[in-house]
């Protein structure tokens, strides 16, 4: 028989998709499940968008250009402009998702062997994407005393090797919902400057900030120009995950030549989701306002009920829509999977991404679960009442250790 290839054997499996197997027979059994393992926003698309799609009066779909269509990476650079971050049509390249805009800025700046160094817990995919192109995550550890705020630099300086390529965040944070501050950015610029690094900057949860906390992007700290790397994509912002668009833009101009090789060689973005894409940028800012609001009443439920709940810890996310979360559970993955598999409360139950999927290093968040509070209050409170009974009657439940934390 033939063998598969040894990189899918170390791609791992997503924590946020593992367990819809269970979640599927849960349903099967008449058990209603609240999905808050995913980041898939209930918010609706802005019209105008749809309409733009709907509207288009294509008579042949054709490629576009490898790096997008001219008129979308047009209306980019003014949609960026309003964030400070000034770009060119030429710095840009438009991708399917922002899953392949991090595969491209990864494969431009890091051969098999090379080294990306991530804090820790990050998004799981990043790992799939390093590990199936034979790349290296190498963690450092943040930790939910600190709300996971960026490590020291003394950190990064001892995980530093030849083989180091780069730095990747994820700013705010998925999974755990931190905002990094101007002074942390500009830590991680000392940092890259010094060893000659790129700085990958995955900043699609930039328009999801509260209690008064604004967004820096990393294309607006003064010095970055060939270091810096921003990924971004339409799927959070306007609740538009299934058009699969994203962006990456960087003002190296060596590393942009080497991308736009990969982007050649899959020919071009999706012109419909391009169509879709330009539309979307028109979208008044009162759409976000409301937006945010939303989120910010859906954030404040979710932690409010869990930091009331016994033996539970949860900081104060600040940004994006998740929360990560160390529970009074001998172990995240078979606490998850009980949830669907063997419990229900008043004949539902949720379904939540387990926290070890998130980390690189062995053992690490065998009792944390991240939280997307991406479903109205009503859906969250009932939520919070299964999860919270739950916890009362898991068999498996044991103490987790006091601590303070720090405000973000």
């Amino acid at each position: 028989m033939p063998k598969t290839s040894k990189r899918t054997g170390n791609t791992p499996s997503s924590p946020i998709r593992r367990l819809v197997p269970f979640a599927e027979a849960a349903k099967k059994r008449g058990t209603s499940v609240f999905h808050l393992n995913i980041g898939q926003p209930d918010i609706e698309t802005p019209k105008a968008g749809v309409k733009a799609l709907q509207e288009a009066d294509l008579g042949v779909i054709a490629y576009s250009h490898s790096a997008g269509m001219i008129s979308y990476r047009e209306k980019l650079v003014e949609f960026y402009s309003r964030y400070g971050v000034t770009t060119t049509t030429e710095e840009m390249i438009v991708t399917n998702g922002g899953s392949e805009a991090l595969l491209f800025a990864i494969l431009a700046c890091a051969d098999a062997g090379d080294e990306i160094i991530v804090p820790e817990p990050f998004y799981a995919n990043y790992n799939g994407f390093a590990k199936s192109l034979d790349v290296d995550i190498v963690p450092i550890t943040a930790h939910i005393e600190t709300g996971f705020a960026l490590p020291e630099i003394e950190a990064f300086e001892e995980k530093i090797t030849e083989k180091t390529k780069a730095i990747l965040i994820c700013n705010p944070s998925n999974p755990t919902g931190y905002m990094y501050s101007v002074e942390e950015l500009k830590k991680l610029r000392t940092i890259v400057q010094k060893h000659d690094l790129y700085l990958i900057a995955d900043e699609v949860y930039r328009d999801f900030c509260y209690e008064g906390k604004t967004h820096t992007s990393v294309l607006t700290i003064e010095g970055m120009d060939e270091y810096a790397i921003m990924v971004d994509s339409i799927s959070k912002r306007y609740s538009a995950c299934g058009a699969r668009m994203g962006v990456v833009i960087s003002k190296n101009k060596a590393l942009m030549s080497e991308a736009m090789k990969l982007a050649q060689a899959r020919l071009s973005p999706s012109t419909l989701a391009q169509i879709l894409g330009e539309a979307l940028i028109d979208t008044p800012q009162s759409y976000f306002t409301e937006v945010t609001k939303e989120y910010d009443l859906r954030r404040r439920t979710v932690i409010s009920r869990l930091q009331a709940m016994e033996g539970v810890i949860c900081p104060n996310p600040l940004g994006a829509f998740y929360t990560f979360v160390k529970f009074p559970v001998d172990n995240s993955d078979k606490f998850c999977q009980w949830l669907l598999e063997e419990f229900s409360y008043k004949g539902k139950t949720l379904m939540m991404a387990p926290g070890t999927g998130f980390y690189d290093t062995e053992g690490l968040g065998i009792q944390e679960a991240r939280i997307a509070y991406v479903l109205n209050t009503a859906d969250l409170n009932e939520a919070m009442d299964c999860l919270e009974e739950a916890l009362k009657v898991y068999p498996g439940r044991t103490a987790t250790k006091n601590v303070e934390l720090s405000a973000n």
